[in-house]
């Protein structure tokens, strides 16, 4: 007996047989290729990528130390919570999720078009670490000066720019507010022939060797109660942001530590001067410091930040203080030192004045200069202390505070110890033996002719 065979249709099996393994090898294949593009991307991201964002947007760059502390405490009963209101609301859970998920913040409405529209969110700062008063990572605020029509920026109010650099106690007759620091009862006396390059210094200076460099590159930041005026960006050549630098540097040295100040007004003393160039024309200023004083090892930016009161004030124990924001630069290779020697200072502040600190922020060439001269010293950072309504006293406060802790972290760096003991007093012009690193010098201080 014998039994026939439908070709056709064996033929039609056949050929879905074949259509499914083609399609299947083509799914393996697609799928092998899409995880070796994304491997190949991610190696590529962590070579050419300086940012701390990667695949999960920066969200644990962005915890703050507490909250981090009270996460790891739900797994581990042994690891003490932090003091205080929990981090981990309902609230903060919900904000932290939503960011996961959608990269937006739900207190920054800016953010919902900033995914869709070029450009709009282009000045993000990147937050490295957030702290007790900004877990929700409200940015600094940057703002350029006004510009006339040659492309200078401009003060609001006009006089002569400020001395260019002092080194210890420095005079002031400007109206700085109720809180007054001291005064020097030595006049300025210049050093070297250049006009406004050369350093200006104090006669009695030498008690202290200077190891901390203070400088602004955007010396003209103002602020409203000083200038008596309301302005969403007050500038002035001589009452602003250097007065707090003054400050710092001024307790600075009432704690041992020396300090140098640059207050150069680079509008009225660079030629052709362009606000956009401001960094380059104070890293010449860095520069000319570290070579004229080569122990100095710790720098220090000092800016105001443009936020409004609200965000730029906090109160503690019944005292307004202003608020700081610490900036480190990606372009700057070494970035990280720089991050791990602001974190230094943010850790302290958040353990002892929470919510002073506003933070650890990085900033690429999209959001600014992007190097800040950090690369010159891994000590070297940005600090935007207070914002455009802070007044004198709150400013003065917090650079009193920020001194108590600079000072420390200084005495405790080994390479710092040396440069810290007192030169004996010179007398009669005559050379006096200097104790560097173990090793006696001679130096002359006597009046040059």
């Amino acid at each position: 007996m014998f039994r026939t065979f439908n070709v056709g249709k064996w033929k039609r099996k056949w050929l879905q047989a074949l259509v499914m393994g083609r399609t299947f090898a083509l799914l393996s294949i697609g799928t092998a290729m899409f995880f070796i593009v994304l491997g190949l991307g991610g190696m590529a991201e962590n070579k050419l990528n300086s940012s701390p964002l990667s695949s999960m947007k920066g969200v644990a760059a962005q915890l703050s130390t507490r909250f981090f502390v009270d996460m790891m405490a739900l797994e581990m009963p042994s690891l003490p919570q932090g003091e205080g209101e929990a981090t981990l609301t309902r609230n903060q859970v919900a904000q932290f999720l939503v960011r996961l998920a959608t990269n937006v913040n739900p207190l920054d409405p800016k953010t919902l078009l900033a995914g869709e529209v070029p450009g709009i969110n282009r000045d993000a700062a990147i937050p490295l670490r957030l702290s007790i008063g900004n877990q929700t990572g409200i940015e600094p605020q940057d703002y350029s000066t006004s510009l006339d029509k040659g492309g200078n920026a401009q003060g609001e109010h006009g006089g002569e720019p400020p001395q260019d650099v002092t080194h210890g106690e420095v005079i002031d007759d400007n109206d700085n507010g109720t809180e007054k620091p001291p005064k020097s009862t030595d006049p300025p006396t210049k050093s070297g022939t250049d006009k406004g390059d050369s350093p200006t210094q104090t006669e009695g200076d030498s008690k202290l060797r200077k190891v901390v460099f203070i400088y602004h590159s955007h010396n003209r930041e103002s602020f409203n109660p000083l200038l008596k005026k309301e302005s969403s960006n007050p500038n002035d050549p001589k009452k602003n942001i250097t007065l707090v630098g003054k400050r710092l540097q001024e307790q600075l040295e009432k704690r041992g530590i020396g300090a140098s100040h640059s207050n150069k007004d680079y509008s009225s003393s660079v030629e052709g001067y362009n606000w956009n160039m401001s960094y380059k024309y104070s890293k010449q200023t860095v520069k000319q410091a570290m070579s004229a004083n080569q122990e100095l090892q710790f720098f220090f930016d000092i800016h105001r930040d443009s936020n409004r009161r609200k965000e730029s004030t906090v109160t503690i124990n019944g005292k307004d203080y202003a608020r700081v924001y610490f900036i480190i630069g990606h372009l700057n290779p070494n970035w990280k030192k720089n991050e791990q020697f602001a974190n230094e200072i943010h850790e302290r502040l958040e353990k002892n004045y929470p919510g002073i600190s506003r933070g650890i922020f990085g900033k690429t060439a999209l959001q600014g200069n992007g190097e800040y001269n950090q690369s010159l010293s891994p000590n070297s950072v940005v600090i935007e202390v207070g914002g455009v309504d802070n007044t004198m006293e709150e400013l003065y406060r917090t650079a009193d505070i920020l001194a108590d802790y600079i000072a420390d972290i200084v005495q405790k760096k080994k390479d710092a110890k040396p440069v810290n003991k007192p030169i004996p007093n010179p007398t009669n012009g005559k050379d006096v033996g200097k104790t560097v690193m173990g090793k006696t010098q001679s130096k002359s201080v006597g009046t040059k002719g």
